[in-house]
């Protein structure tokens, strides 16, 4: 019971990653706020794997792309308890396209969708943590800001940028007790990577070192861990979850 009771927000929360980190938080205690933008279903099937769980798991339609959405989220997760405790940013999208065929709608979509959220989310979530002088962030970015990938200008660029402003944010508010990491993905089973054409997968296993793809159970794992009370030291650090792809 790792979380007990503590506050636990995760962006994106009810498919692929953010899905196992929601349940991962709820399995050990946490009152898990999920949001999500647009997937009903999913949001249902969610709650209904976690009515045994030892936690919760509340979902929460909102567009955290904005800040009155990611504003509305914190405001519902810190109602009753006037904080959060942990606050992890997961929501966003791919739009693959080669630069020279890019469109404007491709590039505009991809970083406002993969960056406003973490902006506002995290001013939001900051706000609802330093009274405390404590609480953990998690951003979830991809090896792709690392090795760069092609057809993933747009993708690369805003998961690059993920890893700056964790850094960055660290510094701001270390001094008030509140940590912030990134847990850096490789090539993860979900809806967003079932896509891929078979020989690019195929590639991309045969390059890493442990010739699979990960689950995002594993990605969840590495998030609780940053999350916990174990990594107590780590701030403004980037844990790369790739299967040694890099």
């Amino acid at each position: 019971m790792e979380f007990k009771d503590q506050i636990v927000v995760v962006t994106g929360g009810t498919r692929g990653i953010g899905r196992a980190v929601s349940l991962r938080f709820a399995h050990e205690g946490a009152r898990v706020f999920a949001a999500y933008l647009s997937n009903d279903q999913a949001a249902t099937t969610l709650v209904e794997e976690a009515t045994e769980l030892s936690g919760s798991i509340t979902v929460l339609k909102a567009d955290v792309a904005t800040s009155e959405g990611a504003q509305a989220l914190i405001n519902a997760a810190s109602h009753e308890a006037g904080h959060i405790d942990v606050l992890v940013n997961n929501a966003g999208i791919i739009r693959d396209c080669y630069l020279a065929m890019m469109s404007d709608d491709d590039w505009d979509a991809v970083i406002h969708t993969n960056l406003s959220p973490l902006f506002h989310c995290c001013k939001w979530g900051v706000r609802r943590m330093m009274g405390r002088r404590s609480g953990c962030i998690v951003n979830i970015s991809s090896i792709s800001a690392l090795t760069g990938a092609g057809g993933q200008t747009n993708y690369a660029a805003s998961k690059g940028a993920a890893i700056s402003f964790t850094k960055s944010l660290a510094r701001e508010v270390g001094p008030l007790g509140i940590r912030v990491n990134a847990v850096v993905a490789g090539l993860i089973a979900t809806d967003m990577t079932a896509d891929l054409k078979r020989e690019v997968v195929e590639r991309i296993v045969k390059g890493a070192a442990l010739g699979r793809i990960g689950t995002p159970g594993e990605v969840a794992e590495a998030v609780a861990f940053l999350a916990s009370a174990r990594a107590s030291y780590i701030t403004g650090q980037s844990l790369v979850v790739d299967g040694g792809i890099v």
